[in-house]
């Protein structure tokens, strides 16, 4: 058997899965997968759409796992584009459309070397898909409604492998082997207003949010450790919206984003912010409140037969040795690390996002290869 998984990944990207829109992608991938043998189970939860796909006995001891996402963001402004965003059009033998990267040619890759691996060699054990529609959104009725059903019908992946974009160049340069935390705080400062000739008559929160906004910015987290880089933290934004220039606003507002490695935790940094903004409102009489939300912790999957079975598999089929890397955002590895061992290797990521999003047909085919190699190999182990 031989599923086209670039011919997979145009049909994907013709169902128009804007998030939180199901668009047919994963009716789709459903029918698919079920033909080839998968037990199959929606598991939607809260207008979220997702699918579980196993093939095998359930609870078998040896079951290898694929995630991945089929939603993707807004096309943004339509006419920017040179082609339809849910054409799937190949110019020059590269397909462009929404999600081209990322990442319904990453799904189209996994399902399609899945669905024929089982075909043409059923393995000694179980292969699961856990595919979400909600890894562009909130991300909170996705993998992780996955992850809570796995847990209450005791269905189970020893080891999980996201096909995210993870290669910043050149096919095969990098995998994902961990994934720094990330948290965004909302400062509200609040003084009192008046007139800006009589500034002894109100309170100006402003310099107290320049003040704060400063020390936030100006503090060095750390320097790095052996598999992160230094944590970082950016003002985002200053908001105080008053168009007079002859008063004294009552309120101004801050935002920043702190993107943490594993010296830190989500409820450290979080005191920290409270704390240096107590110590602000104390030298200038304001009154601030802090909203958090985190959003994921920082997470390490240590070097090892996992990394080793897919760096070996990258370095066999593309001849490039995968940097070990924890760079980037996030993603749904996050919640995934609380269940098994999990790695992320994928395509190169430079368009996701973007106009014209687009990617070579050659490396959706590649990918297939390499994301084969490595089922074979495992269940070889």
């Amino acid at each position: 058997m031989t599923t086209d998984p670039v011919a997979l990944t145009a049909d994907l990207i013709r169902c128009p899965s804007v998030t939180p829109d199901e668009g047919g992608a994963l009716v789709l991938l459903q029918g698919l997968l079920e033909e080839a043998g998968f037990a199959c189970t929606r598991v939607d939860r809260n207008g979220t759409s997702n699918l579980y796909a196993r093939w095998g006995e359930k609870g078998h001891a040896r079951s290898f796992g694929f995630n991945g996402h089929t939603d993707v963001v807004p096309v943004g402004d339509a006419a920017a584009w040179s082609c339809d965003p849910f054409g799937a059009e190949i110019r020059d033998g590269v397909m462009f459309g929404r999600g081209a990267t990322d990442m319904k040619s990453g799904v189209a890759a996994f399902a399609a070397a899945a669905m024929d691996f089982v075909t043409d060699t059923p393995p000694d054990g179980a292969i699961v898909l856990a595919i979400t529609g909600d890894e562009e959104g909130d991300a909170t009725d996705g993998t992780v409604a996955l992850l809570d059903w796995m847990a209450e019908q005791d269905e189970r992946m020893s080891v999980c492998l996201v096909g995210e974009p993870t290669c910043p160049s050149e096919m095969g340069d990098m995998m994902k082997i961990g994934r720094r935390g990330s948290l965004s705080a909302w400062f509200t400062v609040t003084g009192t207003q008046g007139h800006a000739a009589y500034p002894h008559r109100a309170l100006n929160p402003m310099p107290a949010m320049a003040r704060l906004m400063d020390r936030l910015a100006s503090h060095e987290l750390d320097t790095g450790t052996d598999h992160f880089d230094a944590s970082t933290l950016a003002v985002v934004t200053i908001d105080t919206g008053n168009p007079a220039t002859n008063v004294i606003p009552a309120q101004s507002r801050g935002t920043v984003n702190i993107r943490f490695n594993d010296i830190h935790t989500g409820a450290a940094l979080s005191d920290w912010l409270r704390e240096e903004a107590a110590k602000v409102d104390a030298a200038f009489g304001t009154t601030t409140e802090v909203k958090i939300k985190i959003s994921g912790e920082s997470f390490l999957t240590p070097p090892g037969p996992l990394s080793d079975l897919v760096a070996a598999a990258v370095e066999a089929e593309t001849g490039r040795t995968p940097e070990l890397s924890t760079s980037g955002g996030t993603s749904d590895a996050r919640f995934v690390k609380d269940h098994c061992p999990v790695v992320e290797f994928g395509l190169v990521g430079k368009t996701m996002h973007q106009v014209d999003e687009n990617v070579p047909v050659d490396q959706i085919a590649r990918l297939k290869e390499i994301y084969t190699r490595i089922l074979r190999d495992y269940f070889a182990g």
